[in-house]
């Protein structure tokens, strides 16, 4: 058995992960899908003060508190600042980081260094209650996520939630880089994405023990959930 968390990414929350987390549980694994606090049915949890540190806190909590070891610890997206560094925290827990055309920080990074075509969205932001929210699930959102000829689109699009733009310009402060960058890794990479990602940095998402490709919308676990569901056992038989 094989324990799996799950993070999602940007205006997403746990659900997203519905058809991969039940399909690894119904093989027997453990599997953990949290929302992040702000979004979906956390939203509520909305505050000025919420930002990336905010969220790696959830995560670093979650292992923590359920006692969790050599945990397969995935993130989509914007997930990849959260797993990074909740891994980063939590090191002896994480057996391997599993990213899914993720951002991959380095210490002192905001996701908009890793994804500078946020930058984009910028001007797009709301203020609601004192809090900046960017990533409105409009009109554009099904493009941003590539869930344009998804079945699950309608499904998807229903639920998504404005994120809390403050995470997506704070800086990730890791305390020791060196034992992180010791977890194995697995990168997935959508084609796509990775042509787009910023040419000095680009050799991040090519160097891991594993690097796959995986031609489909940027939000793969609904796009291809089997094909995500088997990258992910694969990734727990490495351990």
């Amino acid at each position: 058995m094989t324990t799996f968390v799950l993070v999602h990414g940007g205006g997403h929350g746990g659900w997203c992960w519905a058809p991969v987390r039940r399909a690894l549980q119904h093989a027997g694994h453990e599997v953990f899908a949290p929302t992040l606090s702000g979004l979906a049915d956390r939203s509520h949890l909305l505050s000025p003060e919420l930002g990336l540190e905010t969220h790696v806190a959830n995560i670093a909590a979650l292992l923590r508190f359920e006692d969790l070891h050599d945990v397969v610890l995935v993130g989509h997206s914007y997930g990849g600042m959260v797993v990074t560094g909740a891994a980063d925290r939590e090191a002896h827990r994480v057996g391997r980081l599993v990213y899914l055309d993720a951002a991959i920080p380095e210490g002192g990074e905001a996701l908009v260094d890793v994804s500078p075509g946020l930058l984009l969205l910028a001007g797009t932001t709301r203020i609601v209650d004192g809090v900046e929210l960017g990533l409105w699930p409009d009109a554009a959102a099904q493009a941003i996520y590539g869930l344009e000829t998804c079945p699950l689109k309608d499904w998807a699009l229903e639920r998504l939630t404005p994120h809390p733009w403050k995470t997506v310009t704070d800086k990730l402060i890791l305390r020791d880089p060196v034992r992180l960058a010791r977890i194995p890794r697995t990168v997935v990479n959508c084609p796509a994405s990775l042509t787009n990602r910023p040419e000095a940095m680009r050799h991040r998402w090519l160097q891991a023990e594993l690097v796959l490709s995986l031609d489909t919308g940027h939000d793969m676990m609904l796009t291809a959930p089997q094909k995500v569901i088997d990258i992910l056992l694969q990734a727990g038989k490495f351990g």
